[in-house]
């Protein structure tokens, strides 16, 4: 009988064995458990993980009782069942580095893929909070809004997938964890007043990138030279300079001498929206469709969180958290992949398809939606012509 793989295979394709082999080597990854056939290695640790990502399981129990029950089906896997203890210990004081370095060549994989194909360069930068409030998570950090972690990720909308995540404190600012992105020339930067900051918005001008985003209220214009305002909603399209040459006794600013444009947007029952770019020549309703494309990075963070294991956690050591949030952006690019590749004739969008792999993951992937009539017994079967004319002689 051919071997058919399962869905979990099937998910798992774009993590070659020389892939994960290369980066587990390069952080000792397998140190102390060797690459034995019994051994909890990296590889059978990660698959462990997104098994449990995918399947929606709840806790380590519930992991272990779940794999014992398909033994035969873990062999084609490099899979064993693992006990709740060997999981825990893992997960617990395995290095943080494989899985960060899984995820952004995954990453990377994507990144390629979209410029082979020369798609423009849009670029949703935000962050979002990641609560944890129980005590035992006595390690976590508070800034005003929560307590826990904080997770920063620059996204490309085009490809519907992040290009870029970081995970911090939540002390740590928004704008301190974009200074640590690296700046593509072409691409345009779209983000919220939050990251206001003429310096690092000098800098992507000077790195050959381009900004999208909110200019504050208090926010000095000068050199205003008004140009006629086109487009469905747009109230004013002026090219002008913006902010004070020393605005904090002494420090420069960096964009004193930069033009720039503010677009206003008129919005149904709000106060009117204030867009400023160093796009000179994108029409006034690109730039605004660019900053209503934001909300896209916002759905990203609902979506995880609804459909993603990154609410409740399996430990509650910093390193046992920070890894299943590593997996969780693992398991989310590999449906994307998934999504691009082997299912790309399913059409009802992720949420849906997680649902068919929740209830296939163990067994062949199959998106016809027919039923196979069960085998027939050869006694019911009709003889074989050959058969005929061998009695006829």
């Amino acid at each position: 009988m051919p071997f058919t793989p399962t869905a979990f295979q099937r998910l798992l394709e774009p993590l070659s064995g020389r892939f994960l082999r290369g980066i587990v080597e390069r952080h000792d990854g397998n140190r102390g458990v060797g690459e034995k056939p019994g051994a909890w290695t990296c590889q059978r640790h990660l698959k462990t993980l997104l098994f449990a990502q995918f399947a929606g399981l709840q806790s380590l129990r519930e992991i272990e009782q779940a794999l014992a029950a398909h033994p035969a089906a873990l062999y084609h896997i490099g899979l064993r069942p693992p006990r709740r203890a060997t999981l825990s210990d893992a997960s617990a004081h395995r290095p943080l580095g494989v899985f960060k370095d899984i995820c952004e060549q995954l990453m990377a994989q994507a990144t390629r893929h979209i410029r082979h194909q020369g798609s423009a360069l849009i670029r949703l930068l935000d962050a979002s909070p990641i609560p944890l409030r129980d005590a035992r998570f006595g390690w976590a950090e508070a800034d005003a809004r929560c307590r826990g972690l904080k997770l920063h990720v620059l996204y490309d909308p085009r490809a519907t997938r992040p290009v870029h995540f970081a995970v911090t404190s939540p002390k740590v600012a928004d704008l301190t964890g974009a200074k640590q992105i690296n700046i593509e020339e072409g691409a345009t930067y779209v983000f919220d007043k939050g990251y206001a900051d003429y310096g690092w918005w000098h800098a992507l001008a000077e790195a050959g990138g381009l900004f999208v985003t909110r200019l504050k209220c208090n926010g000095h214009r000068r050199q205003i030279a008004p140009q006629p305002a086109d487009g469905q909603d747009i109230i004013a399209d002026r090219h002008l300079k913006i902010g004070h040459r020393a605005p904090r006794g002494g420090a420069r600013n960096a964009l004193y001498d930069t033009p720039v444009r503010e677009i206003v947007v008129a919005r149904a029952g709000k106060t009117d929206l204030h867009l400023i770019t160093n796009d000179l020549t994108r029409p006034a309703e690109g730039i605004a469709a660019l900053y209503k494309e934001r909300w896209q990075i916002e759905l990203f963070f609902k979506w995880i969180k609804q459909n993603l294991k990154i609410i409740r956690f399996l430990g509650r050591s910093e390193n046992a958290v920070k890894m299943q949030i590593y997996v969780a952006m693992i398991a989310f690019l590999l449906l994307r992949l998934f999504q691009d590749g082997p299912a790309s004739s399913h059409k009802a969008g992720p949420k849906a398809l997680m649902a068919r792999l929740k209830g296939s993951l163990l067994q062949a992937f199959d998106l016809t939606n027919r039923a196979k009539p069960p085998p027939q017994s050869p006694t019911k079967r009709p003889q074989s012509p050959q058969l005929d004319m061998l009695f006829a002689t």
